[in-house]
C-alpha cells in the first residue's frame, strides 16, 4: 500500500493489531473500489454562502402528503436563496428518541417518503445525514440476531459482567450504564447502553462491525450526503477501568472514517457531535493528522445566553480570543439551538458555577426544564437546558420587539463568526417552547421538537407584527447579507474584542483585498456610543442599517447590531 492507503493500514494496526489489519484493509479496499464506481468525484470548498438548516424530515407536514415532499415545497417557497444546505435529522426507521434509535440504517422511515425524495432534495441542497454510529435500537436486526443466538453478531455489542468496576465511565445521563437483555435460550446479557435501554452501544473491537459502519457511511454519500454528522462520537470505544470517552481508539476511528471517505469523495465533510467541555470538543479537529472537517461549537449557545442575561461580554470575548481556534482547513459548525437542549457541559470551566446556576434558575423560573447527568461520585449535575432558545434568552412576558432584538443579537454573532452556521428550524421561524409536547410524551427534549402544519405556519410567517413573522423577516435579512459578503468566509481571518464590557466585536478581514468588516453586538439594555476609530478613521458602511458610519463613532441602541464594512486603507 502507498500514500493514503498506507495510513489506513496504520490506523487498522493500532486498532486491531498486525495479524488482523491486513485482512481488514483488503476488505476496505474492496469497499472503496465499489463506491468509487457509484459516486462522481468533485472538489468543493465551503464558502460564505454555506448555511445549513437543521430540520426533521417531518418538521413541516401537510395531511395526505409525504413529509419529505412537503419539506421540499416549503424550502422552495419560503427559503429560496437563504440556505444551500439541509441537515436532515435521522429519517431512518427508529424505535425512540425521534430517530436516534435506528432500526435500519439504509431505509427511509415509512410515512416520511423514500430515497427518491431524498435524491430530489439533493439536487437543490447539500445534504447532511446523521451517522448514528455509537448505538442502534434494541430492535435493529444485528441485536435481534445476537439475542437469537447468531454468533456473527455476538461481537457487535459490548457485553459486560455487572460486577465490573465501571465507576470511572463518564455518564451523559442518569440512566444505568448496563441493561439486562434475555436471549431466546433464557440467558441474560448485560449490554453497555450509554444513553438508554433502547440504544445499545456498538462494539468497535469487532472489525466486522467497523466494516458494516464504513459501508453505511459510503452508502450515505452515494445517496446524496455531502456532510456526515457523527452522532455521540466521543463514546465510540469503550474500555473498563477508563472514562470511556475520547479514547485514542475513538480518535483513530474518526481518522480512519475520514481517510476512507476521502478516498472515494474528497468533498465529503465529517462533522463531529461531541457535547463536552470545550477543550475536549476541539480535540476532534485532530493533532498531527486531521480528524473532523467541522466540530460543533457547543460552547457558543450557553455563552451567548449568559451574555444576554448578564449584559457582560467579557467571558465571551476571552473565550473567542483564546479558544475559538480550528486547525487549518477545518472550521466550527456554529449554532445556537438544535433538536436537543442547550448543553451546559461545554461551558464547565468557562463560566463560573454561579453563572451556570443563574441560567438554570432562569429557565426553571420561565417554566422550562433542566436535564441532569450522574457524576462518578454518584452526585448529579445539570447537563442541559430544555427550552426553546428564544425562551432561554428572553422572558416570554417581554414585548415582541425586545424578544426580537435579543434573538437577532445572538443569531448575528453566530452568523458573523468564522465557520459554517447551522440554524435550527424552530429558531428560524420563531417557535417558542412546546410545553404540551412534554406533557404528552414525558420527554423534556420534546419542548423544542414541535411538528408544524405547513399551511398554518406559512400564514403565521407572513402575519406582520407577530413574533414568528418578525423573527423570520429579521433572519432572512441577516442571511442575505451574509451570503452576499465574501468576508464571512468560513475559513477567513478574524479577531475579537469588547467595548464598554457590553459590546462584543468581531473583525473579519481579508489582507489580500484590503477589506475588513466590524461586527458589533450590544448585549446590554442601554444605548452605547462606540469609539471604533482604531479600526476605521474615515468611515465605513453598515450593511444592516444600510448607512454610512463616519468619524470612527457609532451609536448602538440596546441589543442592537452593526456589520460595518470598510477599506483597510482608511485606517
Amino acid at each position: 500500500m502507498q500514500g493514503i492507503e498506507r495510513s489506513i493500514l496504520t490506523e487498522l494496526v493500532f486498532l486491531y493489531g498486525e495479524a488482523e489489519a491486513g485482512e481488514v484493509a483488503e476488505k476496505i479496499d474492496l469497499l472503496i473500489r465499489k463506491y468509487r464506481k457509484r459516486i462522481p468525484g468533485c472538489n468543493y470548498r465551503p464558502t460564505h454562502q454555506d448555511v445549513v438548516l437543521i430540520i426533521y424530515a417531518d418538521q413541516v407536514v401537510r395531511p395526505g402528503e409525504a413529509p419529505l415532499v412537503t419539506l421540499r415545497k416549503f424550502l422552495k417557497e419560503e427559503m429560496q436563496g437563504l440556505i444551500n444546505s439541509v441537515h436532515l435529522l435521522p429519517f431512518y426507521p427508529s424505535s425512540s428518541d425521534d430517530g436516534f434509535s435506528v432500526i435500519d440504517y439504509k431505509e427511509v422511515a415509512p410515512g416520511l417518503g423514500n430515497w427518491d425524495d431524498i435524491a430530489t432534495l439533493a439536487q437543490d441542497y447539500r445534504l447532511m445525514f446523521d451517522a448514528v454510529c455509537n448505538h442502534v435500537s434494541q430492535y435493529h436486526f444485528w441485536f435481534r440476531a445476537m439475542l437469537a443466538g447468531d454468533k456473527k453478531y455476538a461481537t457487535y455489542f459490548y457485553e459486560v459482567d455487572p460486577e465490573t468496576d465501571l465507576h470511572r465511565v463518564v455518564r451523559p445521563r442518569t440512566t444505568p450504564l448496563l441493561h439486562p437483555f434475555t436471549d431466546v435460550y433464557g440467558n441474560k446479557h448485560h449490554i453497555w447502553t450509554t444513553f438508554s435501554r433502547d440504544q445499545v452501544d456498538l462494539n468497535y473491537r469487532s472489525s466486522e462491525l467497523l466494516l458494516e459502519i464504513l459501508e453505511t457511511l459510503l452508502f450515505y454519500v452515494w445517496r446524496g450526503a455531502k456532510l456526515l454528522r457523527l452522532d455521540a462520537v466521543a463514546f465510540l470505544w469503550k474500555e473498563a477501568g477508563t472514562e470511556s470517552i475520547h479514547l485514542p481508539q475513538t480518535h483513530a476511528l474518526i481518522r480512519l472514517m475520514r481517510k476512507v471517505l476521502h478516498e472515494v469523495s474528497s468533498d465529503v465533510l465529517l462533522v463531529t457531535e461531541t457535547n463536552v467541555p470545550h477543550e475536549e470538543n476541539i480535540s476532534y479537529f485532530g493533532g498531527l493528522e486531521p480528524e473532523a472537517d467541522m466540530v460543533y461549537n457547543f460552547a457558543l449557545p450557553p455563552l451567548l445566553a449568559y451574555a444576554v442575561q448578564s449584559g457582560d461580554v467579557q467571558i465571551l470575548t476571552q473565550w473567542a480570543q483564546k479558544r475559538m481556534k480550528a486547525r487549518k482547513g477545518a472550521c466550527f459548525f456554529n449554532f445556537t439551538a438544535s433538536h436537543d437542549g442547550c448543553g451546559l457541559r461545554p461551558v464547565r470551566g468557562l463560566l463560573p458555577p454561579e453563572a451556570i446556576d443563574a441560567l438554570t434558575e432562569t429557565v426553571e423560573k420561565r417554566g422550562g426544564y433542566v436535564s441532569y447527568r450522574t457524576l462518578p461520585d454518584g452526585n448529579r449535575e445539570a447537563y442541559e437546558l430544555n427550552m426553546s432558545y428564544i425562551d432561554i434568552i428572553s422572558d416570554p412576558s417581554d414585548p415582541i420587539s425586545l424578544r426580537l432584538k435579543k434573538m437577532l443579537l445572538t443569531q448575528a454573532v453566530m452568523l458573523a463568526l468564522p465557520g459554517i452556521p447551522g440554524i435550527y428550524f424552530h429558531s428560524l421561524v420563531g417557535s417558542t417552547s412546546d410545553f404540551d409536547a412534554v406533557m404528552k410524551t414525558g420527554k423534556l427534549r420534546a419542548i423544542n421538537r414541535e411538528k408544524c402544519n405547513v399551511d398554518r405556519l406559512c400564514k403565521m410567517l407572513h402575519e406582520t407584527g407577530s413574533l414568528r413573522a418578525e423573527i423570520f423577516s429579521g433572519m432572512k435579512k441577516l442571511l442575505r447579507i451574509r451570503q452576499e459578503e465574501p468576508l464571512f468566509d468560513p475559513y477567513g481571518e478574524s479577531a475579537y474584542f469588547s467595548l464598554e464590557d457590553a459590546v462584543f466585536g468581531i473583525r473579519r478581514f481579508d489582507e489580500e483585498s484590503g477589506t475588513s468588516l466590524l461586527a458589533l453586538h450590544n448585549f446590554s439594555n442601554r444605548t452605547i456610543i462606540c469609539n471604533i476609530s482604531n479600526f476605521l478613521s474615515f468611515g465605513g458602511y453598515d450593511l444592516i442599517a444600510e448607512r454610512r458610519v463616519e468619524n470612527g463613532m457609532i451609536t448602538l441602541d440596546a441589543y442592537a447590531i452593526a456589520w460595518i464594512k470598510y477599506e483597510e486603507d482608511d485606517t
